[in-house]
């Protein structure tokens, strides 16, 4: 099949390694594809395996997300048998691409816990199908009267990376003293974009109000609007020896065999790359109960519930013992439910199910 998968622009999101890892995934299976991005560049742009075409509509990058130059001419003269739109402004423009290239099955996905845009939701109501990444987000639309229930289904996110070796424990245990984590130190992590959704600061503030007495340090891995201030409020508090930010990192399975627990306060998500990823590598996670994130396989409180926040967090810090049964529980769930094998298959019989009838 030519497959066609399009995204705005290659910045360090969730969506975005999803789009670069299905777009190579596809490839890699014998299929001939594109991955289409509106602007150039991007912290991502490496990370298409070189069997991908790649196709950018602005000449030079702009810095606007939702202009794309050409889109429907070049989407043409590709003549695509499936088009895959990924993230808010792909699939804006999804309803469009129906509408011009009728040869082509037009597949929209709902990746994300925010409002959608009206364009978002007439895309939703004029593809051949759509995909959820959760069955939280499908029954949310669904219940919404954004889309017909027949009309969506759900394919979980892939694991981007694959699980890293497990180090020596004498290396393990170097590579945590050159950050200034001995060995009892539990290590909690969060790697993510630092945007207002992902709450970032209330985090900061429920892991500072742990008991002293417990040797915890908070490893905060992304760049974003955010962070800034999250370092501000990290000095005004006294925390720069607990608290360090490591900054964008275009592969970070180095540093979850180094941590010991995964944490998560964001208000938004529609399923979480960075739990699946830490759940892989065997860290149990605390996580308020956005959307999907219940279905990421680790321990969810209710959105905001800070005292339960605090008390499984602090279990867990705490009971070396528990956080090891948990971690083999975790990490047996995703190395089965988000393989990446598992979910290039699910897309790829989806697009020749949906394309069949037309062949």
């Amino acid at each position: 099949m030519k497959i066609l998968v399009v995204q705005d622009y290659l910045r360090s999101g969730g969506t975005e390694r999803q789009a670069c890892t299905l777009a190579s995934a596809f490839a890699d299976s014998g299929h001939q594809v594109m991955l289409m991005t509106f602007r150039p560049g991007g912290a991502l742009s490496s990370l298409p395996s070189a069997r991908v075409q790649r196709l950018v509509l602005q000449k030079s990058d702009l810095g606007w997300d939702w202009y794309a130059p050409g889109l429907i001419r070049r989407a043409r003269e590709f003549d695509p048998d499936a088009i895959l739109c990924m993230g808010r402004m792909a699939n804006c423009y999804g309803s469009f691409l129906a509408g011009r290239l009728r040869r082509a099955v037009v597949v929209a996905t709902l990746r994300t816990g925010k409002v959608l845009p009206w364009l978002f939701r007439r895309t939703l109501r004029t593809v051949r199908h759509v995909v959820a990444n959760s069955h939280e987000t499908r029954d949310r639309v669904i219940a919404a009267g954004q889309a017909q229930a027949e009309q969506v289904s759900v394919i979980h996110n892939a694991l981007v990376f694959s699980p890293a070796p497990a180090p020596t424990d004498r290396d393990r245990d170097d590579r945590r003293r050159q950050r200034g984590a001995g060995p009892d130190t539990v290590v909690l992590l969060w790697v993510g974009m630092f945007r207002p959704e992902k709450n970032h600061r209330e985090c900061l503030e429920l892991v500072s109000r742990l008991p002293a007495s417990l040797p915890w340090q908070f490893w905060l891995v992304g760049e974003g609007p955010t962070r800034a201030e999250l370092m501000r409020l990290t000095a005004s508090r006294g925390l720069a020896e607990r608290v360090q930010f490591l900054g964008f990192m275009p592969n970070p399975t180095s540093l979850y065999p180094l941590a010991d627990l995964a944490v998560m306060t964001s208000r938004s998500e529609s399923l979480s790359n960075f739990l699946i990823e830490a759940h892989a590598h065997g860290l149990p996670s605390v996580a308020y109960a956005a959307s999907g994130v219940s279905e990421c396989g680790g321990t969810v409180v209710p959105m905001g519930d800070q005292t339960a926040f605090l008390a499984a967090l602090e279990k867990r810090v705490a009971d070396r013992e528990f956080r090891r049964q948990e971690s083999w529980r975790v990490r047996q769930f995703a190395r089965d439910a988000f393989s990446p094998d598992k979910q290039t298959r699910a897309y790829l019989e989806l697009f020749q199910k949906l394309h069949a009838p037309s062949t």
